[in-house]
């Protein structure tokens, strides 16, 4: 069922489909919800999955301001008090994994699971940007164009604020990544543009969190390796971790070492 809410000054087109406890689906940068199809899409077969298009991409309209992570992660908070009515598990991808870190830092209350896929909390993690002033690739453009009530030339001014933001807009800092502690998992392609250092931080900077490197994948892991991308988020979303046999990091005391 697709429909419009008014949040945070947006007007939010999402999609609303299956039954049980709610999955919001966060899209990447300069795309939108149409990227879950085939893939993380599928987790409407065990839960109430929403799909928002955010500010300026896809099917929502653009808002006269800045598309920051700040901005976005209030216009989610909004989504997830007025429309979903509370907590709620946040599965970020790229750019929408961010969103999602964000709104878990600002509003822990309101994340009960997160999934962060191939997602930054500080932009130096990228090993590409952005660039304003450059003609996108024609099928983005057109991708942009099928959906957006803005039209194909205003792409150019979504694509010019994000490069705004993230030349301006400081990332989270360790100490905030601290106060995320609902069950975390980061997933990245090991051959993403987010750097395996950065995912490994951003791994390390979660306190309840776990780790899981795609091999074989680049930051289109969702489409590359599908199937284990949606088989290692929904057991993550579904089932409580098992004590490992020999933990290091997880070790309720400090490892002492002969």
């Amino acid at each position: 069922m697709a429909d419009y809410a008014q949040v945070n000054g947006a007007h939010m087109w999402y999609d609303e489909r299956g039954d049980g406890e709610p999955v919001v689906l966060l899209h990447g940068g300069l795309t939108d919800s149409r990227s879950f199809f085939g893939n993380l899409d599928k987790l409407g077969d065990r839960f109430r999955l929403y799909l928002p298009d955010r500010r300026g991409h896809g099917r929502t309209a653009d808002v006269e301001g800045p598309i920051t992570m700040e901005v976005m992660a209030q216009d989610i908070i909004a989504f997830l008090d007025d429309v979903v009515g509370g907590p709620a598990r946040l599965v970020g991808y790229s750019a929408g994994a961010g969103v999602a870190l964000w709104v878990a830092a600002r509003r822990p209350d309101l994340v009960t699971r997160l999934v962060l896929i191939s997602g930054t909390f500080d932009p130096e993690g990228l090993i590409v940007r952005p660039v304003a002033g450059l003609e996108p690739p024609a099928e983005l453009l057109a991708h942009y164009a099928e959906v957006s009530p803005d039209g194909a030339d205003h792409f150019s001014v979504v694509i010019n604020k994000i490069v705004e933001s993230t030349d301006s807009e400081p990332g989270l800092t360790t100490g905030e990544l601290n106060t995320v502690t609902c069950p975390a998992l980061v997933m990245a392609g090991d051959d993403d543009i987010v750097t395996l250092e950065h995912t490994i931080s951003l791994y390390r900077g979660l306190p309840n969190s776990q780790l899981a490197i795609i091999p074989n994948a680049s930051h289109l892991l969702l489409f590359e390796r599908g199937d284990l991308c949606v088989k290692l988020v929904t057991d993550f979303l579904t089932q409580d971790p098992t004590p490992t046999f020999m933990p290091m990091r997880r070790s309720p005391r400090p490892v002492e070492v002969a």
